[in-house]
């Protein structure tokens, strides 16, 4: 879809508004026209001294009626039209939420986060400017040409018309050429914009590191090298832009001189009255408008489609994960990898290779294995986030994409490896999964994370902010707060991606030991606990060791240690390191 097929569209769905503003600015226009035929009547009248006193007071009155006129409709279609185009800008900042919020990982993977944000801001506003400026001075500005030429031709002098109309077609021919550099010109100083955004949203997100290494004057010297490259391709912009004036400046310029030389001969030869070679030239003037119309809607209009075939493509990418699923029942059963192989996208090493395995309803799942070895996969394979490559993955009797992406992933709570908190209070970050929770059912989430009674020693205990992604907790703070709120809601599985890595082994085992209790207290509720320390799996039902996607050891953790392989030989290393510690 092109920029105009997409204002087209919009302006189909909100005619009314545009008929109304047309129609306003129709009128707006009549008026504008009969203006200067009304001065060259009243002119003519009074040098033939057929107007005078109170005659001349009421066509005086007139004239000025017929302005107050024209300044309520321009505030009406300004309303009309303006009110319009500023729901265009709307739409188009929710459908691409929308998107963004469907896409996988994967999307995000080939995206910058500041060029998404200058999506929103900056490309969403050309958008809009171009069906709301543009089309008023689009539709404003031809409408007023074909008036006033219509009188210049019709009610004035068609010769003098002609004659004033000469320098127009070489005007036309530089706009043509100007265009075509404001559009690159356009498109590159958005492009601009967007490296500085993501530059200046790296760096708010990653201050403390910046500071901490030392490279704040650094950091600094490429922000001001970007935004000198950001100005410089605005100027460039601004500068095409500011063609268009001197264009029609030398084309009205010259027509001024046509029309003065030609209307004088035609005055001294009889053929044209002083009061209409006065309307003609109030007509004349009344063409730099539109003349500046046409500049101005080329400029807004290369400037949108620059934007448009920018933002176009991310509202047209295809989904990673198609949501197709149509079953509405809740997920339930047994959970099974059958033969499972993936790869992330991009990278030609398999990330599961040939995984089988399979958990009851009510067991508890433990994933363990060395960094890169594809147990946080198995966690993305089950949430949807990526598609397998080979083999199934399936939930009961039906597979997993046989369910609606948003019925499955309610039905799991996930506590990632590095948990996110959102630029709110703990007790709403806590909420955020069962947002109607009373503060005694918060409170019971956090207890059974154990972070209950560090949140009562922060100053306003539930209510204390956590900052910007949680910069005021502590890792294991963070990780806890996000367990409390995987624990707020009754899903049947719970999913742990080394999410203890930050806490202590005495906080550990509390929490383990609450998870425990909550097995009993639910029975059917399974749980898969993906975890670097071992003591996380070591009560699990069921323990899988991966190295590079493979499964390698899988049993029990005393069958395991019997095994005397990996785990076992990790197992005594890290009793040892713990004794060591605790030494």
């Amino acid at each position: 879809m092109t920029l105009y097929q997409l204002l087209a569209q919009f302006i189909r769905q909100h005619w009314r508004s545009y008929v109304a503003a047309a129609v306003m600015l129709f009128l707006v226009a009549a008026l504008t026209v009969l203006i200067p035929r009304k001065i060259g009547q009243i002119i003519d009248a009074m040098v033939a001294h057929n107007l005078a006193g109170e005659a001349l007071i009421w066509e005086l009155a007139t004239v000025l009626l017929m302005g107050v006129a024209i300044y309520f409709l321009r505030v009406g279609w300004r309303l009309q039209l303006f009110a319009a185009s500023y729901r265009l800008g709307a739409q188009l900042r929710l459908r691409l939420y929308q998107r963004l919020s469907m896409q996988g990982p994967a999307f995000f993977q080939q995206q910058r986060t500041g060029d998404l944000m200058a999506l929103g801001t900056n490309d969403a506003d050309a958008i809009e400017l171009a069906a709301g400026e543009a089309a008023l001075a689009g539709f404003d500005g031809a409408m007023t040409f074909v008036l006033v030429i219509g009188m210049m031709t019709l009610g004035v002098d068609w010769r003098l018309a002609l004659a004033t109309l000469l320098p127009f077609p070489f005007m036309a021919w530089a706009f043509k050429r100007i265009t075509h550099h404001v559009h690159d010109a356009s498109k590159e100083s958005l492009e601009r914009f967007s490296k500085l955004n993501d530059h200046v949203q790296e760096t708010i997100s990653g201050v403390r590191t910046l500071r901490v290494l030392g490279l704040e004057q650094r950091n600094a010297e490429q922000f001001a090298e970007m935004a000198e490259h950001a100005a410089d391709a605005s100027l460039r912009a601004q500068r095409w832009e500011a063609a268009y004036e001197p264009a029609v400046g030398v084309a009205l310029t010259a027509a001024g001189a046509l029309t003065l030389g030609v209307g004088a001969y035609l005055v001294w030869q009889n053929e044209m009255s002083i009061g209409n070679l006065t309307a003609f030239s109030m007509y004349l003037g009344q063409l730099i408008w539109p003349m500046f119309a046409a500049g101005w809607v080329l400029s807004l209009l290369e400037r949108g489609k620059a934007a448009w075939g920018r933002l176009r493509p991310v509202l047209e990418a295809d989904l990673v994960i198609q949501d197709l699923g149509k079953l509405q029942n809740q997920p339930e059963g047994t959970i099974r990898f059958d033969h499972v192989s993936f790869s992330y996208p991009g990278q030609a090493n398999l990330a599961l290779n040939q995984l089988n395995f399979s958990l009851g309803s009510g067991q508890t799942l433990g994933i363990v294995g060395a960094t890169g070895a594809g147990k946080s996969s198995v966690l993305r394979l089950l949430l949807r986030q990526f598609e397998t490559k080979q083999g199934h993955v399936t939930w009961g009797e039906h597979s997993i994409a046989a369910f609606p992406l948003e019925r499955l992933r309610n039905a799991i709570n996930w506590v990632a490896q590095e948990p996110f908190l959102f630029s709110a209070s703990i007790a709403s970050n806590i909420a955020l999964s069962n947002p109607q929770a009373s503060r005694e059912q918060i409170m019971h989430a956090a207890e059974l994370a154990a972070i209950h009674e560090d949140i009562l020693r922060f100053p306003e205990g539930y209510d204390t902010p956590v900052g910007e992604r949680g910069v005021t907790l502590s890792g294991g703070q963070k990780q806890r707060v996000a367990i409390a709120r995987a624990l707020l809601t009754d899903s049947p599985l719970l999913l742990l991606d080394d999410a203890l890595s930050a806490v202590d082994t005495d906080t550990e085992t509390r929490i383990l030991r609450h998870l425990a209790e909550l097995r009993l207290a639910r029975p059917e509720r399974s749980a898969i606990i993906v975890s670097h320390r071992l003591s996380a799996v070591a009560e699990a039902d069921h323990i899988l060791v991966l190295r590079e996607g493979v499964l390698i050891e899988q049993g029990t953790h005393q069958q395991l240690l019997a095994l005397d392989g990996w785990y076992a030989s990790q197992w005594k290393y890290q009793q040892l390191e713990a004794d060591l510690n605790a030494a």
